[in-house]
């Protein structure tokens, strides 16, 4: 399994990629770097990276999974409820294609602020 390294602002987080398309075309486009949006316990930044929805892709995920939004190109890191979750679990807004999770604690992204920097780099 390929690992990667979200850095936001002192955090340096560890994440396993699947082996997924998605995944792939992402590493194949590493190092990636923007600026959060914040939106619940979501943090998304859009990536010059176009991926289709892939067969499996979903609204409902886990707490700590990676997904790649194709509506806005975006590289989705959920830690927690969203605006559209019912109960405890990320709902993304629409469908997600899940190409992987972050390694351990993710209280960090809950003090993400709106428009910080993000790099993601390979491991």
């Amino acid at each position: 399994m390929k690992k990667i390294i979200i850095e936001i602002n002192e955090h340096a987080l560890e994440a396993q990629l699947y082996d997924t398309p998605t995944a792939q075309k992402i590493l194949n486009n590493l190092p990636l770097d923007g600026y959060a949006n914040v939106w619940g316990k979501e943090i998304y930044f859009t990536i010059p990276v176009g991926i289709s929805e892939e067969p499996d892709a979903h609204e409902i995920v886990e707490a700590g999974e990676l997904g790649y939004w194709p509506v806005a190109a975006a590289f989705c890191i959920f830690f927690g409820p969203t605006p559209m979750s019912i109960g405890l679990k990320p709902r993304a807004y629409s469908p997600v294609n899940i190409f992987g999770k972050v390694c351990g604690d993710l209280t960090p992204f809950g003090e993400v602020k709106q428009d910080d920097k993000i790099y993601v780099r390979s491991l």
